[in-house]
């Protein structure tokens, strides 16, 4: 679809904005030029999604650091990149990550494909992040529509439609006004936009360049676009966690592959519902943390009930694991439900040793 009118006004404006005031991030090209490494947009679109700019910054950083190409990332153990994202949340974004790498190195020579089509039939490749990667790395002309892009369009249009249900016009709307050139830095731009200016609360409509083209500045509340759906309740469930420490090491498990946290070194634990199971993995003099290690989820919020006891050094829980040593439980690459564990567990430890 190309730009006519009102649109045309719409992208010139905001080109002409963001070539000042473009936000400085250590994955981007200058404005007017397309970024020359897709590997390093790719890396940045996956870690960027449900993920704040300040908190992707230092992870970013240390991946390419530690996998400077798609070659590297691609030949590293599952293990090691887990560890390496520990922390960052959302999981399955790491295994796609590793997935999408290793289908690049081994099926495209360690070249990225150069089309939206071309980078969506990538493993763990959704929509979103074909087209940003076209956009921004390929300069391809594609329509990239993130949660700050979803803001600004339904606010242009005053789409009064309550998502999710409003997203085929929001991407529709966003299609009429993205630009054949310089598709990428418009895309970056939406992006700032929303980040910066027409955030979620208190949209700056008086500094916004879109401000005289935008129809929900026509309405008493900016603000209530998009339109949010009722809130579902989300459900509560519980668990129980064991510290299970022998001679300065935990005993650490590695979580099934599918699933929540998967692949990820945990303590071990138990079902997580209404009803968990409260058996211990091994027999053992075991106390009970007063207060639960509380974790919210996309979809559940968990109350972590963390036991902790010391074995003999002839002891070990049955099944698959590790002894891990306590002054380097940093380095294991726990997933933040269990570093508030660990936390919990020797920070009672220390309390005890004062009284």
């Amino acid at each position: 679809m190309r730009v006519e009118g009102r649109a045309t006004k719409i992208a010139s404006d905001l080109l002409a904005h963001y070539d000042v005031h473009a936000r400085r991030l250590p994955w981007r090209a200058p404005p007017g030029s397309n970024a020359a490494d897709p590997y390093r947009v790719w890396l940045s679109e996956v870690m960027l999604q449900q993920t704040t700019v300040a908190a992707v910054g230092p992870y970013y950083a240390k991946f390419l650091a530690r996998w400077p190409t798609v070659q590297d990332l691609a030949a590293s153990e599952d293990a090691d990149l887990m560890a390496a994202w520990a922390g960052l949340g959302y999981y399955a974004r790491a295994r796609n990550l590793l997935a999408c790498a290793r289908a690049v190195a081994r099926d495209h020579g360690g070249v990225f494909p150069d089309t939206e089509d071309g980078l969506r039939a990538l493993p763990g490749v959704g929509a979103y992040t074909a087209a940003a990667v076209a956009a921004i790395a390929f300069g391809q002309r594609a329509v990239v529509v993130d949660a700050n892009v979803e803001r600004v369009v339904a606010r242009l249009f005053a789409i009064a439609t309550p998502l999710p249900a409003a997203r085929p016009a929001i991407r529709a709307a966003a299609d009429s006004i993205t630009p054949d050139a310089r598709a990428g830095d418009f895309a970056q731009a939406m992006m700032d936009l929303g980040a910066t200016i027409c955030t979620a609360r208190n949209p700056a409509c008086g500094i916004c360049p879109l401000r005289q083209d935008c129809a929900a500045v026509l309405t008493a509340d900016p603000a209530a676009f998009p339109v949010k759906a009722a809130k579902k309740v989300r459900p509560h469930r519980t668990g129980h966690g064991w510290w299970i420490e022998r001679e300065g090491h935990v005993w650490l498990v590695r979580r099934p592959d599918k699933g929540l946290l998967g692949g990820m070194r945990a303590l071990p634990s138990s079902d997580w519902g209404d009803a968990p199971d409260p058996t211990p993995p091994i027999a053992a003099a075991w106390t009970t943390i007063d207060e639960p290690v509380a974790h919210v989820f996309t979809h559940f919020s968990l109350a972590l009930r963390v036991h902790h006891a010391h074995v003999e050094a002839n002891e070990t829980p049955e099944g698959a694991g590790e002894w891990w040593p306590i002054d380097r439980i940093g380095e294991a690459g726990l997933p933040t439900l269990f570093v508030r564990a660990a936390h919990a567990v020797r920070k009672e430890g220390q309390a005890d040793a004062r009284n």
